[in-house]
């Protein structure tokens, strides 16, 4: 059965990044949708975009192509933003796909829920660069893309992009918790994914969040996305099909 999938990019991307593992779903008879949210775009003032207006142009996406039904996939910061769209258009939405993903509730922002030598790193960083912040190449290397060979993992960190730190400092502001969200849900987990610390995990930490969820899990890194895209793409069919 072809199913309608939005999948949007986690920090440091574009929907340029997802279209390996778009192609391998389309071949799977899907419609799939890659957006580059606002912040990411070419020409975007990092210095001031923030997680707001990053979750209404996925919003605007949604609405001016009038999709429905759809299968909305958010990965690591992605997770941010399909929180607030499911919250503004829950009609639109047939299910929440979490990859590698933060879960927020109510009030809070991504660096809420980052382990503190994060913020105190990405403070700096941003402090020094424009309220920009870029992710350090050698953490890149080893906890995000661990199970890549050294030159895919240099290709992949080439294409990264600026990402405006006021999208981690900004709060979520949700009407309606996730757990209590009418669609349904579903908490993709990539097992050797070290970005967040197996002793402050994404499950169950921030997968429980969800309240009545599917678990999926696959091995693979952070950035899946580049070292597997086909895997990827089947586990994210298992995640988002009904």
């Amino acid at each position: 059965m072809a199913d309608t999938y939005v999948l949007v990019h986690g920090a440091w991307h574009t929907g340029a990044e997802m279209e390996p593992v778009a192609r391998h779903l389309r071949e799977r008879g899907h419609v799939v949708h890659c957006p580059t949210l606002a912040g990411n775009r070419a020409g975007d003032d990092r210095a001031t975009i923030g997680l707001s207006e990053a979750a209404q142009s996925l919003v605007d996406y949604l609405v001016q192509n009038d999709l429905r039904g759809v299968r909305l996939t958010g990965h690591s910061y992605g997770g941010m933003v399909i929180s607030k769209a499911a919250d503004v258009v829950p009609e639109r939405i047939a299910r929440l796909v979490y990859w590698n993903a933060f879960v927020p509730l109510n009030g809070e922002c991504l660096n809420d829920m980052v382990p503190p030598h994060y913020k105190a790193l990405f403070d700096g960083i941003a402090a020094a660069n424009g309220n920009a912040v870029m992710l350090p190449y050698p953490i890149w290397r080893e906890a995000f893309i661990n199970d890549a060979d050294a030159a895919l993992a240099q290709r992949a960190f080439d294409s990264l992009n600026l990402q405006p730190y006021k999208t981690f400092t900004e709060p979520v502001r949700l009407q309606n918790e996730l757990a209590n969200m009418p669609m349904g849900k579903s908490y993709l987990l990539c097992t050797e994914d070290t970005a967040m610390p197996h002793s402050h995990p994404w499950h169950p930490r921030l997968s429980e969040r969800l309240g009545l969820y599917r678990l999926v899990a696959c091995q693979g890194s952070h950035e899946l996305c580049f070292t597997n895209p086909e895997l990827l793409a089947r586990k994210i069919e298992e995640a988002g099909r009904d």
